[in-house]
């Protein structure tokens, strides 16, 4: 498209407002306005001249500042469904999460899960959500700073006096512009630490031009710190994951890349006691019961030196040994492991004795685990027991009759037993929760009677590396940088000349109006050059 050529001679790109040198009004509707609009200084913007395109198309639906607040909406919108159910991050480990949402929540946890709301903030389409800001926000900045960037550049000392006309500060006056006036006035305003231009007699101040580029500062802090926000689904890059591991038990360390296993070698639970500090804890005593002083975990690291061959058995070596406790991490390669949680008592295994209920014989011992159940269990001499069933958290019958669980977790574990005897080579069906036997099917010989149940203490690690931080840190830098540097300056220019017998003074900031007129009164005060006045406020 043509460029402008101005009656100045300078010449501007297709769809400039106001001229970029002299600042004369290029276009019909500049010119019948009273004040011009000086928000971009009257440049042409990309997204305003060119639609023909698609690249100017999209071009032009990113750089709107309506399609980025929507997208900031919509990225609410859609974080706000992450909460309704808790995200893959805070369930067991030890559950697929797909199982672990339909047994827990149902139908609706089944959904959610199948939508992908369960990992919602690394799922495609929330990060396509975080990357479209981030592509208006670059659109967005380019399409203002490139020509304002160049319109401050180029700009004449010697403005039109249309265009100092249509300043919002501006005043004119019939005289002779004295050599002595112009002298006081270069003097006040270095005090004032501005930049002072002349040419022709015409006399041009500006200072914190620097404050104009403070939302493009913003814009290009909040961009990388989106950037770093959408490393964090590369993979290695962020790890915070939530890992429970049982006394005893050895777990492979989540977002390690099967390189590192952990090992509670034992959880250490320590209580204030009452009087131990009355001040501070005996009332909370008295509340709750207990206060805990400290809990740790006595981990073990290994490294896997055999995982280079996929499905290999793992050859754990020991690398270090650290007790975890809240707030001092075991800490290893770029990783962090800390003491969040804990959960005592948990039900390991249950033991059970194949019972003749009239002589109160017992054939043999059955001990069930609770995490790791066989199929069937074999007492020798014709003795068998089959596991027909378990429900961990056991919460009734439905109306057909067929018991439920409302959770995978043993909270309350009951069984459907078959007893396998000589006398009975067919079995005997039992129902077996704690302190409840039931015998759906008609009286039984035997019956599994309960004898000790085996608890041990669970302990909640979170495992967290984070190599986008730098970049997070970085980022809010220079975004705090941006606001500061917009928000405490404020660009201000001041306007002098004479022609044909006038003088014409015409002042133009970013913002607080009130300070530059105060500002230029005061350089002004004493001399014969005409002070300017606040065209909008009239």
């Amino acid at each position: 498209m043509g460029k402008v050529k101005c009656e100045c001679g300078h010449v501007n790109p297709h769809g400039t407002i106001l001229c970029e040198s002299c600042g004369r009004a290029l276009t019909e509707e500049a010119k019948k306005e009273n004040l011009v609009d000086m928000r971009y200084e009257g440049s042409a913007r990309r997204s305003q001249t060119y639609n023909k395109t698609i690249i100017d198309k999209v071009w032009n639906f990113f750089s709107s500042v309506k399609v980025g607040i929507w997208v900031i909406v919509l990225i609410l919108v859609a974080a706000s469904f992450g909460t309704i159910l808790p995200q893959e991050f805070y369930i067991p480990g030890n559950i697929p999460p797909e199982t672990y949402y339909e047994d827990v929540y149902g139908t609706f946890g089944k959904i959610y899960y199948m939508i992908g709301f369960h990992d919602l903030y690394n799922s495609v389409w929330f990060i396509a959500l975080i990357a479209a800001l981030g592509v208006s926000l670059v659109i967005a900045s380019l399409d203002r700073v490139v020509p304002l960037y160049r319109a401050l550049k180029t700009q004449r000392v010697d403005r039109h006096e249309s265009f100092m006309k249509k300043q919002r500060l501006f005043a004119e006056q019939q005289a002779v512009l004295q050599e002595s006036d112009l002298q006081k006035v270069r003097e006040e305003l270095k005090k004032k630490r501005y930049k002072i231009r002349e040419v022709n007699g015409a006399l041009f101040a500006e200072k914190n031009r620097f404050t104009r580029w403070g939302p493009y500062v913003n814009h290009a802090g909040l961009i990388i710190f989106l950037f770093g926000a959408m490393l964090r689904s590369v993979q290695g890059m962020y790890v915070d994951e939530l890992l429970w591991i049982r006394e005893g038990e050895t777990l492979q360390i989540p977002g390690a890349g099967g390189d590192y296993y952990i090992k509670n070698d034992g959880f250490t639970l320590e209580n204030y006691e009452e009087g131990e500090d009355p001040e501070v804890f005996n009332e909370a005593i008295d509340r709750v019961g207990t206060v805990a002083k400290n809990y740790q975990t006595d981990a073990v690291l290994y490294r896997n030196s055999n995982n280079d061959l996929p499905g290999a058995e793992p050859e754990l070596k020991k690398v270090l040994e650290d007790d975890i406790q809240v707030n001092q991490p075991m800490k290893f390669n770029s990783f962090a492991v800390y003491q969040t949680s804990f959960r005592e008592d948990e039900m390991k295994a249950m033991h059970f004795a194949l019972t003749n209920k009239t002589t109160g014989e017992e054939v043999g011992d059955v001990v069930i685990d609770l995490f790791d159940q066989q199929k069937s269990y074999d007492l020798g001499n014709g003795y068998k027991v089959e596991l027909k069933g378990y429900y961990p958290d056991f919460d009734g019958f439905t109306k057909e009759g067929e018991p439920i669980s409302k959770s995978p977790l043993p909270n309350k574990p009951a069984f459907l037993f078959n007893m396998i005897s000589p006398e009975k080579p067919e079995g005997e069906v039992s129902f077996v929760e704690i302190q409840n036997t039931m015998e759906p099917l008609g009286e039984t010989i035997y019956k599994m009677k309960f004898k000790n149940l085996e608890t041990r203490d669970v302990s909640a690690l979170t495992i967290r590396k984070d190599l986008t931080l730098p970049i997070l840190v970085i980022g809010g830098i220079i975004f705090m940088i941006g606001v500061i540097q917009g928000s405490y300056w404020n660009h201000r220019r001041i306007w002098i000349r004479e022609k044909g017998g006038y003088i014409y003074t015409a002042g133009h900031t970013n913002k607080n109006w009130h300070g530059l007129k105060r500002e230029i009164d005061s350089v002004l005060d004493g001399t014969a050059i005409p002070e300017p006045k606040d065209r909008q406020k009239d």
